[in-house]
């Protein structure tokens, strides 16, 4: 006799982080489970919600047209410049801060900023990052975790192949430090590092000129890696 299988759970911030959406709208996806078929949760961890992973991806996949689908961004010369509320808006985001979000809590999952100006005061500094419309217009047309078409496919980008034995000093991206760690995606780093999972990562060695994004050193990077096989 085979012993059953158990299921992958998944918690909203793995869910929202594969999908490309905030936590808070799979729970109301949840809450609305009557009406749209959003499958039960199959357990609890404290207070947080966890699903059956492979049903709710299926349910992502079988869903009907999502109304971002639907969107058509009004047009613009593709080499305009918009920010983070603008971009947002342009790609049919409610939520102003969408874009925001996104840079800040999913590293790897939105492009870099084509331009980034230091502004402010040097007592209260702060940057402005702008995105060309064209840089929109691609990551659009290649937006992960937005399910499938009927008949299309759709294959996560391979991570880099990044050697251990490198330089322990060299500051590495979140694509590399996914890669070194063991994940299969730059989604499923993300979505560890926000809930908590990588202690060791939480604090950046460094952040890049451009953009701000984090960067690690290959040493703290082999450190977690070394802590997460234990």
């Amino acid at each position: 006799m085979t012993s059953r299988r158990e299921p992958r759970l998944a918690d909203a911030a793995e869910i929202a982080a594969e999908q490309g959406l905030t936590p808070a709208r799979i729970s109301g996806l949840y809450n609305d489970r009557a009406k749209n078929g959003f499958p039960d949760i199959a357990d609890m961890r404290g207070r947080a919600r966890l699903w059956d992973h492979a049903k709710v991806t299926e349910w992502f996949t079988n869903r009907p047209q999502a109304r971002l689908r639907m969107h058509t961004p009004p047009a613009r010369n593709p080499q305009d410049l918009l920010n983070a509320a603008e971009a947002s808006r342009f790609l049919g985001y409610k939520n102003p801060n969408q874009v925001t979000t996104f840079v800040r809590d999913h590293p790897g999952y939105f492009p870099d900023p084509d331009v980034v100006e230091e502004l402010g005061t040097a007592e209260n500094p702060y940057r402005r990052q702008q995105w060309r419309v064209q840089t929109l217009l691609d990551w659009m047309a290649t937006r992960p975790g937005r399910g499938k078409r009927a008949g299309a496919t759709r294959t996560a980008p391979a991570l880099p192949d990044v050697p251990v034995d490198g330089d322990p000093a060299e500051l590495l991206g979140a694509t590399q430090a996914a890669a070194l760690l063991g994940f299969k995606s730059i989604n499923s780093f993300s979505s560890s590092l926000s809930q908590g999972n990588l202690p060791l990562l939480e604090t950046p060695d460094a952040l890049t000129e451009k953009g701000g994004r984090r960067r690690w050193t290959r040493r703290r990077i082999l450190e977690q890696a070394a802590q997460r096989t234990k």
